[in-house]
């Protein structure tokens, strides 16, 4: 068997970056307003500080407005919920994303469900959780909304297709989970518990991987032909003494035996912002009565 197509995430978000730009320009020219994202990074965390830096470079090269607010590790719960209700009845904002993790005095929780539900465009919020859980229309997580680009790019129909979640995070695995049987997949949502959890996989046309730990789905894991979407990202030891990124999945073997699989760095990680553009852009149109499929 030849082995698995790599699925470009990095193209696709591209290309999708590129498409949000001119429905932005179209947007502005119509009259509309210019969109605008607010990322709040509290803390000095290393990821986060790259994440929110490129989140607001790419917000400005699609022609969006970025509003960056970096906070000292040691604001208040109360400082930080101050600023998002200020954020919620700001019109030049339309979308509002509080970068994760928080320091543990900040309840992360009660931080998402501050967020205006029309803001929200991580889609975290319970409002949003309960639209996607009862099948209504509201702001879809980004991670996930990307995996299923992706899917829906390299398989077109996903109907009746089997199709396994590894993880259960409210982030990732719960509304991927969602998202497929909105599709018509017929889904299973396995985690650290399941028994036989290699046997649970080697039934999946479809694996999406979000377990955080690296290269845990082995090649002899996958059934043959099968569409591996590997969202993890880890950093672990590589040759020479130097670190390198990996998947949840061990790409070089499962490369010999799925169809398709996205690659790590370079698959889902560069959906993740094109999507968080994609939901600003939609939460702009909705806010100011345009309907963003008209662009």
């Amino acid at each position: 068997m030849a082995e698995a197509i790599i699925i470009d995430g990095k193209a696709f978000a591209a290309n999708l970056r590129a498409e949000i730009a001119l429905k932005v320009s179209a947007l502005k020219k119509g009259g509309g307003p210019t969109p605008g994202l607010a990322v709040l990074l509290v803390g000095e965390n290393p990821a986060s500080q790259i994440y929110t830096r490129n989140k607001a470079k790419q917000t400005v090269e699609v022609g969006m407005q970025s509003f960056k607010h970096d906070l000292a590790a040691e604001t208040s719960q109360e400082e930080l919920l101050a600023l998002i209700d200020r954020l919620n009845h700001d019109p030049a904002v339309h979308g509002i994303l509080v970068q994760l993790p928080l320091p543990p005095q900040i309840d992360p929780n009660a931080v998402i469900d501050a967020i205006d539900p029309a803001k929200d465009v991580d889609g975290f919020n319970v409002i949003n959780v309960g639209r996607l859980f009862t099948g209504n229309k509201g702001m879809i997580p980004c991670t996930p909304l990307g995996c299923l680009m992706l899917l829906k790019h390299t398989l077109d129909d996903l109907k009746g297709k089997r199709a396994l979640v590894l993880g259960r995070s409210n982030i990732v695995g719960k509304p991927m989970a969602l998202l497929l049987l909105r599709e018509h997949c017929t889904v299973t949502l396995a985690h650290s518990k399941t028994q036989d959890l290699a046997e649970e996989c080697r039934h999946a046309d479809i694996l999406i991987a979000a377990t955080g730990h690296p290269e845990m789905v082995r090649g002899d894991w996958i059934k043959t032909g099968a569409t591996i979407i590997d969202v993890g990202i880890n950093r672990i030891e590589g040759t020479n003494g130097k670190s390198k990124l990996v998947g949840d999945v061990a790409f070089n073997e499962a490369i010999l035996v799925a169809g398709a699989i996205t690659p790590v760095p370079g698959g889902v990680g560069p959906m993740t912002i094109a999507c968080l553009l994609k939901n600003t852009f939609r939460a702009t149109c909705q806010q100011t009565g345009a309907d963003p499929e008209s662009f």
